[in-house]
């Protein structure tokens, strides 16, 4: 079971940027697949997750109406579509899967990608 992360970059402040999670060895449609985030000095922040199997999508109050997940089953791949990024959202950006709901405790997720460090700024 793995998860591959790729598209972090440096942006500048108003930016976009989208995150790609490349799965193998597991089947996204069946999992709840999420992005968590870190900064340096913070703990890790869950802010978005789409459940492949009833449908639930989750955003955290940090960056709805900004980000945006998604699946595409058919390349196994989900992404993070970020807009209107601040200094705030400069963190290492963690894909993450497992069968449990969206709503359940993302420390205990069985499949973790590696990450990609996303930098905000001018």
């Amino acid at each position: 079971l793995q998860l591959v992360e790729s598209g972090g970059d440096l942006v500048q402040p108003g930016g976009s940027l989208r995150l790609s999670c490349a799965a193998s060895g597991l089947s996204l449609g069946d999992y709840s697949v999420g992005w968590v985030r870190q900064a340096p000095g913070k703990e890790r922040e869950k802010v978005a997750c789409f459940s492949g199997f009833d449908g639930v999508t989750y955003y955290s109050n940090s960056v709805r109406g900004r980000f945006t997940i998604s699946t595409d089953n058919s390349k196994n791949t989900a992404y993070l579509q970020m807009n209107a990024l601040t200094s705030e959202d400069t963190a290492e950006y963690f894909c993450a899967a497992d069968l449990g709901s969206c709503f359940s405790d993302f420390r205990g997720w069985k499949v973790w990608g590696q990450g990609t460090q996303v930098t905000v700024s001018s």
